[in-house]
């Protein structure tokens, strides 16, 4: 189980924040082989969701409110350690990103950019497919609103 903490950018201590870079590099540069500019100016905007397992950040999202992202309220940076993804980590960072989300920004309607290969878990969350597939930094995605 997660130990989920929800804080606004600054909020974040530095080795919260150091984690969180460090996890999203190591997913979305190192392990999905993506060299794109993950530090993006947009997190100071963001509230951030940190999944703890003991000390180490395990899982994470950051949320936006409609307008700042998309014209919906919005999930982005969904990530999951490699270790730990076989622990439902995933799933629980993901329904306490929407309930974030909720309590946040009292928003229910949320869109985001899911990785084609990810539609069927988010799909089992409740989000649906629109639009077309496209390519962002090489990799196929589609847009999801739930």
């Amino acid at each position: 189980m997660l130990t989920i903490v929800v804080k606004t950018f600054s909020e974040l201590n530095t080795q919260e924040l150091y984690a969180i870079l460090q996890l999203r590099s190591e997913v979305f540069v190192v392990e999905q082989d993506c060299v794109y500019q993950d530090v993006d100016g947009k997190d100071q905007k963001a509230i951030h969701v940190l999944g703890f397992k003991g000390d180490d950040v395990v899982a994470y999202t950051r949320i936006f409110k409609a307008g700042d992202y998309f014209k919906e309220a919005s999930i982005g940076r969904v990530v999951v350690s490699q270790k730990t993804r076989k622990d439902g980590y995933g799933v629980e960072i993901m329904k306490a990103s929407i309930q974030a989300v909720k309590d946040c920004y009292n928003e229910t309607t949320i869109r985001i950019s899911a990785q084609k290969y990810l539609l069927k878990f988010y799909t089992s969350l409740g989000f649906t497919a629109v639009g077309n597939e496209y390519l962002e930094d090489g990799i196929p995605h589609i847009n999801m609103i739930k």
